[in-house]
């Protein structure tokens, strides 16, 4: 201070602008702190109006389709996992994913039903958390939006009920968090898959409709009916899900009868359960079944997350392709090893080695340890011109 007073009066004046320009700068700094950060409007896929920060660095997934989303399109912004992953998916998983905290979801379908609660929500900062739109999740979505408005977190719904809505979510999210050249990548990915099952099966006959069951749970006897978002992909693919009725709820797993699926005798069966594979190569009741009798089972690949369902996801679109070729090879007649290295490379980053791809594309080997698969892929056995159909769909 001796130094500022006892200079010349040209170099103190100088000073002394210098030092007022340095407090000016120096309280509009402290000015702008202090204010809330910049906010934009984002209209969501419900088209509620919903103001956003113009940043978003960190985001929470309230269900797993959505936290699948943010996997493969903005890791680096993804709080917490719904479900932890498998033995054997961290290979596919972007670094750090497999460490995430495991919070459950929004709608319980996180491990055991867990369901996310708001402290949870709160220590992990989000500046914004996605939820699931569409007809599934509207008689939610009060509930969802009441929750977050209590805790201060701008919530958007995004519309994943069918394949179809992942190109516009993939957009969506990607405009939201700038990643639009990524997620025009994805979405495209998935488009283009569509169109081309969409052009190969479109035009089978009803009546010739490869005639499919789909057996969950270890006995095999919880599947769903024909018009549950769950089965989709089975449609998608030209399949006739012979369980015909609607819904009681969003969860599925409908109960049957083993006698039930004698009486539908379905040409092909698709397992979720491995467990259940024991059973259908145990001499009884099951091997009376068409499907198995010939071979026609189908077990669901499921790394890092499963190709069909739960969670319902991007991987569809993979799935839809394998099922296709397995409904209808001479329609559809991809080389499916080629066409999965190629999708985990673009979702995923990573390429499958050859043996792994092998064991996803194997038919089980049925009479064996419920293990053992056959040592390549190959289509499944087909009796007839349009994926063995023999029955008349009215019949059952």
């Amino acid at each position: 201070m001796l130094s500022f007073f006892t200079s010349a009066p040209g170099r103190v004046v100088r000073r002394r602008q210098g030092a007022l320009a340095l407090l000016a700068t120096l309280a509009c700094g402290l000015l702008l702190a202090a204010l809330p950060a910049q906010a934009r409007e984002i209209t969501d896929m419900l088209g509620r109006k919903v103001e956003v920060p113009e940043r978003i660095q960190r985001v929470l997934g309230t269900s797993p389709p959505l936290t699948a989303l943010l996997m493969v399109l903005a890791p680096d912004t993804l709080l917490a996992l719904n479900l932890p992953p498998q033995p054997g998916d961290e290979r596919f998983l972007p670094a750090g994913v497999p460490q995430l905290p495991q919070i459950g979801s929004m709608l319980g379908h996180g491990v055991n039903g867990a369901t996310m609660n708001a402290e949870t929500i709160l220590a992990l900062k989000p500046d914004v958390a996605l939820a699931w739109g569409g007809e599934i999740s509207m008689s939610n979505v009060d509930n969802i939006v009441r929750q977050f408005e209590r805790i201060g977190v701008p919530v958007l719904f995004v519309n994943v009920d069918t394949l179809a809505d992942w190109r516009r979510a993939f957009d969506f999210v990607g405009s939201l968090l700038g990643r639009g050249e990524r997620a025009a990548q994805l979405g495209g990915e998935v488009q283009a898959a569509l169109d081309k099952v969409q052009a190969a099966v479109a035009d089978v006959p009803a009546a010739r409709r490869t005639r499919v069951y789909y057996a969950q749970g270890a006995d095999g006897l919880s599947t769903e009916c024909s018009e549950s978002f769950h089965v989709e992909p089975i449609a998608l693919a030209g399949g006739y899900n012979v369980h015909r009725c609607k819904p009681s709820s969003h969860v599925g797993m409908e109960k049957v009868s083993l006698e039930q699926v004698l009486a539908w005798d379905p040409d092909v069966i698709i397992v979720q359960d491995r467990a259940f594979l024991a059973r259908l190569g145990a001499d009884g009741p099951w091997r009376k079944v068409r499907a198995v009798r010939e071979g026609r089972v189908l077990l669901v690949p499921r790394t890092p997350m499963n190709w069909l369902d739960r969670p319902p996801s991007f991987m569809r679109a993979l799935g839809i392709q394998w099922l296709a070729n397995r409904f209808y090879p001479h329609r559809f007649p991809v080389d499916l090893a080629a066409t999965t290295r190629d999708f985990y490379q673009r979702f995923y980053g990573v390429e499958p080695d050859p043996a792994q791809i092998a064991q996803w594309l194997a038919t089980p080997v049925l009479g064996t340890d419920a293990g053992a698969m056959a040592p390549a892929p190959g289509a499944i056995p087909t009796a007839a011109p349009e994926g063995g159909m023999h029955h008349n769909h009215g019949q059952h």
